[in-house]
């Protein structure tokens, strides 16, 4: 999911430190008035773009279906100059969207990969629970609630193959959990999506799914998913990259991450909101005729949402109460795992749907409402983990990435 905020969570500073546990103050039985403080007090300090993003996501639909539905010649506007089967418009907005994503992962932290032995165990754990478990778990229950809906099936297991890279961080950041592993697990899913997507797609939807037994609509080609990947994240992951260290040479770290970015961040937003209004102008009359369908793409993306998060919250709790990894999963590496591994992409899945079955495709439509369940499902579940922290006894240690120059 993305980022839309005007700042990065992770650790501002250009040195390197150890990770370190947010002091606790002393118990006296107040666990929950202070939670329900320190809550407060992290939402007031997301940015009003971060707060607003599932009502804004939402009216940008409403809208869109409303110029759809009473301005019906803007199918043929956007019909008209287009790139690979994808309006140039709607590409613009694909592009724009992940640019400030991938502008503020912080990949020059990537070396500390090399440098710190503990961390590789929460690195494979990462790669196991996304890469593995998640697309899984979303392709499991695409096809136990949208048997008969086979279209709007593939666009569900899509942004379930499509991992978070960015609005992760803000949920950490609520959550309190440890900046510097999210900001390193983000940096390798970002590069692994573009070598992993692709070839994931192909096993769900062509092996797996078996389209062939149902409709041709649903097959995926192997060199247009690749392609649309290439081009919908890999040039704004080109584009993030020369733009990040452009910047902190010409401004230094702290301007980038104080003045560039609060300007440059919502910019992403801008980009989603775009797409959504022109994909839905194009759907509108589809939209109203399949109201029942589109309302089921919600159950699988609040079940799978739900579950991944609370699996590898309560798993990763368990083990930190064993001595043996008391030191390693603990609270600040639990809630990054777990919201890494319960939260998507959905912007490269759009962005697949559309370059690969089309804007007035039941594919595209499924992907587009991942934001709108994602933002406010996740954004509980932040709060339910501040909960948590103060009444469940965890580990005493504070996680295994010990950053060091």
């Amino acid at each position: 999911m993305s980022s839309t905020g005007s700042g990065e969570s992770p650790a501002r500073s250009g040195r390197t430190d150890k990770v370190e546990t947010p002091a606790e103050p002393p118990q006296h039985g107040g666990g929950g008035a202070r939670s329900r403080g320190s809550t407060a007090a992290l939402v007031r300090g997301l940015s009003w773009l971060d707060r607003l993003l599932a009502p804004l996501v939402l009216v940008a639909m409403v809208l869109g279906v409303v110029i759809g539905k009473f301005a019906p010649n803007v199918e043929t506007v956007l019909t008209g100059a287009q790139l690979r089967g994808v309006s140039i418009p709607i590409m613009i907005g694909l592009l724009v969207m992940m640019w400030p994503i991938l502008t503020k992962v912080q990949y020059e932290r990537l070396h500390l990969v090399f440098k710190t032995p503990g961390l590789w165990q929460q690195l494979l754990l990462s790669l196991f629970l996304n890469w593995v478990i998640g697309p899984f778990v979303m392709l499991a229950l695409a096809w136990a609630t949208l048997p008969d809906l086979p279209t709007y099936r593939t666009g569900v297991i899509l942004v379930g193959i499509a991992r978070c890279i960015a609005m992760v961080m803000i949920w950490n950041q609520i959550a309190q959990g440890s900046t510097d592993l999210c900001a390193i697990l983000v940096i390798i899913n970002s590069i692994l999506q573009i070598a992993l997507y692709s070839p994931l797609s192909l096993l769900m939807i062509n092996v797996i799914s078996n389209p062939s037994s149902t409709s041709q609509k649903i097959k995926l080609d192997y060199g247009d998913t690749a392609i649309a990947v290439l081009i919908y994240l890999g040039i704004p992951l080109v584009a993030g990259v020369i733009t990040r260290f452009s910047v902190i040479y010409l401004l230094g770290k702290e301007k980038f991450e104080s003045r560039f970015l609060p300007c440059f961040g919502p910019l992403a937003l801008i980009g989603l909101l775009y797409t959504i209004i022109l994909i839905f102008a194009e759907q509108a009359t589809h939209i109203l005729d399949n109201l029942g369908p589109v309302f089921r793409v919600f159950v699988p993306l609040i079940l799978y949402f739900v579950i991944m998060w609370t699996g590898t919250f309560v798993a990763l709790f368990l083990l930190g109460r064993r001595e043996r990894w008391e030191p390693v999963y603990a609270y600040q590496s639990a809630v990054v795992q777990s919201f890494t591994a319960g939260s998507n992409n959905f912007e490269l899945a759009i962005a697949v749907c559309i370059a690969v079955y089309g804007v007035n495709s039941d594919q595209a439509l499924a992907a587009t409402i991942g934001p709108l369940v994602e933002v406010p499902v996740l954004l509980s579940l932040s709060y339910v983990s501040l909960l948590l922290k103060d009444h469940l006894k965890w580990g005493r240690g504070d996680g295994p990435v010990m950053i060091t120059a």
